[in-house]
């Protein structure tokens, strides 16, 4: 899979391909799921702040290596600023969402840790909505409230 990744990109554009993005989130769910066993399992003796800055190094290790592989570091002085400060932006509720995930992983069950950080899906829903104009329609409101429940049934 990571040589798709590496060479799906032309012209620094993703190719569109219409079926791709359910496979790049399926890889996503799996590696999500690997990411916090393997997270649970490695901070066992291991301060949790510690432990997420080690990951984030070795996750910026290999995000550049890609970036490089593919020649688009040249395009970084392109970026306009409005996308910058998005991605900045972005950056920074990752950091904050991996610190309080290992600090939870560290503290609770992995199985009640998970569904939690999982439901951000309902914000994500719901922040779509109000910030980028998606539409909602009765079976995203149904999913969602199927989630809600799903992780009530699984923490409770």
């Amino acid at each position: 899979m990571t040589v798709l990744i590496l060479t799906s990109q032309s012209g620094g554009k993703m190719e569109s391909n219409t079926r791709m993005w359910w496979i790049y989130a399926l890889f996503s769910a799996g590696f999500a799921a690997l990411t916090t066993i393997f997270a649970k399992i490695g901070i066992e003796n291991v301060n949790a702040n510690l432990a997420t800055a080690i990951r984030t190094v070795v996750i910026l290790v290999v995000a550049w290596g890609i970036v490089f592989f593919q020649g688009n570091v040249v395009n970084i002085l392109a970026i306009p600023q409005k996308t910058m400060i998005f991605l900045l932006l972005s950056g920074v509720s990752t950091g904050l969402s991996w610190i309080f995930y290992f600090q939870a992983l560290q503290a609770g069950k992995a199985s009640l840790v998970a569904p939690i950080d999982k439901s951000s899906l309902v914000l994500v829903l719901l922040f779509s909505v109000i910030f980028l104009g998606e539409p909602l329609n009765w079976k995203m409101i149904l999913g969602t409230g199927l989630v809600v429940i799903g992780t009530l049934v699984l923490i409770i």
